[in-house]
């Protein structure tokens, strides 16, 4: 386990303590549990109308493969017999997360593994349905677009700017809120400036880092954040200098200077000795959260998103602001559509709230989003050519999928294809394009314009390309 994520350690702990409970319940020590055990288990755990707190397939799923990982490691070490029908587990945490995808012929089907539990639940949201869950969830307004009565958002800054972040960036809710503040590139120019993602916190423990864009809008909203005068980080920093809290943390790690061009961190020597330096590719989460600077207040952080405590917020923190956005939602609606109601009614009227959120949409919607775009620029400039002709060009180039893999950081673009968008694979580019807002269609109609131009194969309306009288444009 020493190789695998902290996040997978607590899964796995909380799954084996359950096991171990029922295990106790039917008078089974952990050494004699047989396979039939196993299938109790499952059963007791899906269906049994006995327990009040049953799981849903995909949690079992992963209740499957920490028992399976432990019972693999106890035949070793104690020459057991591993109860649970299974295959080798070697990289199964890194298919409990949101993006549980099909077998694609390199694992076997596996019959403890129950229905249901193969593929999370694909779900998209538009810019505007995004901007009324986060205006209504995180920064206290109403279904009737006014802010209500009363609203203290201390951290309204930071949690609309990190949910806009997950949303513009494409990135998965662990990494975007482990990246420390050297990291964002604030000055930067264009629309989409380039910024790097370290290898350490990318899913699959990658050897090297990747770059990602992050929108001009989510920069300037990080500057606020981070603003010295009016910025909530700022404030939750200098209450936890005041109390002295980051002078009582062990293992912090002083950092003295930062290199953007080879992206290392100068860190400081304990005790006269000598300076070292640390690549951000080789500083996981953890880590990251004991990396501090010192200034004239005291010591300040390098990760970018606290706590009000002042202390680097946990990824699975995130997990918290987006359940509370959707609880809160839910009172709200059922407060505009159905006031009369009361108790039980009220709390079933609540289930049914059609606006909610969970990290991964924003993923899935950034997926969506450049799916639409991609194919507004791809289809335009392979007009005319013949069918062989796409083919060659799609076995060079990759076509659409191969783009969008490398905006979403997937080796493979057959993950991207089957797993994000498999549903819209049949749809019209028209209705596609349907679904982006006004704000981003006038660059994508810049890209198709610069494309058009550039490739020669696409007529071009009078006067974008020439100026007043010239030519109309080129085949």
């Amino acid at each position: 386990m020493t190789g695998r994520k902290p996040r997978t350690w607590r899964r796995y702990v909380m799954a084996l303590v359950v096991w171990l409970n029922f295990l106790d319940a039917i008078g089974r020590l952990w050494t004699e549990a047989t396979p039939r055990d196993v299938e109790a288990f499952k059963d007791w755990r899906l269906t049994d109308v006995r327990n009040p707190e049953r799981v849903k397939p995909g949690s079992f799923d992963t209740d499957r493969a920490a028992l399976n990982t432990f019972y693999t490691w106890a035949s070793g070490a104690f020459a057991l017999t591993n109860p649970v029908p299974s295959v080798p587990t070697a990289e199964e945490d890194e298919h409990q997360d949101e993006e549980i995808g099909p077998d694609g012929g390199r694992r076997s089907r596996d019959g403890l593994r129950p229905t249901g539990a193969r593929r999370r639940q694909i779900k998209w949201m538009l810019r505007a349905a995004f901007e009324q869950w986060r205006d209504i969830g995180l920064r206290g307004y109403g279904f009737d677009g006014l802010r209500m009565p009363g609203w203290r958002g201390a951290n309204e800054d930071r949690d609309a700017v990190f949910v806009d972040g997950l949303y513009g960036t494409g990135l998965r809710l662990r990494e975007w809120a482990s990246v420390l503040d050297v990291e964002i590139p604030l000055r930067a120019e264009g629309r989409f400036p380039k910024a790097w993602l370290a290898a350490a916190f990318i899913k699959g423990a990658k050897k090297e880092g990747r770059t990602y864009r992050i929108p001009r809008r989510v920069l300037k909203d990080i500057e606020g954040y981070c603003d010295p005068l009016e910025g909530s980080r700022t404030e939750a920093i200098r209450r936890a200098q005041h109390v002295g809290r980051y002078e009582r943390l062990p293992y912090v790690r002083v950092v003295t200077g930062y290199n953007a061009h080879t992206r290392t961190l100068r860190i400081e020597g304990g005790e006269g000795a000598p300076e070292s330096q640390l690549s951000l590719d080789a500083i996981a989460p953890d880590e990251r959260r004991l990396l501090f600077r010192r200034t004239e207040q005291g010591l300040e952080p390098l990760a970018l998103w606290l706590a009000p405590s002042g202390m680097p917020k946990k990824p699975e923190g995130w997990e918290d602001t987006f359940q509370a956005a959707n609880a809160r939602i839910a009172e709200k609606w059922v407060q505009w559509t159905a006031p009369h109601l009361q108790g039980e009614e009220w709390e079933r009227r609540k289930e049914q709230c059609p606006l909610w959120a969970r990290p991964h949409m924003c993923r899935h919607s950034f997926a969506l989003k450049w799916f639409s775009v991609l194919s507004l620029v791809w289809q335009p400039s392979v007009d005319g050519f013949t069918a062989e002709e796409l083919a060659d060009l799609r076995e060079q180039f990759g076509g659409i999928w191969y783009a969008l893999s490398t905006l979403l950081g997937h080796d493979d673009p057959e993950v991207t294809k089957d797993i994000y968008l498999e549903p819209f694979t049949a749809l019209q580019v028209d209705y596609l394009m349907a679904l982006l807002d006004e704000d981003e269609q006038p660059a994508v109609d810049a890209l198709i314009r610069t494309v058009a131009h550039a490739g020669g194969r696409t007529l071009l309306p009078v006067g974008a390309a020439t100026g007043a009288g010239g030519e109309a444009g080129r085949v």
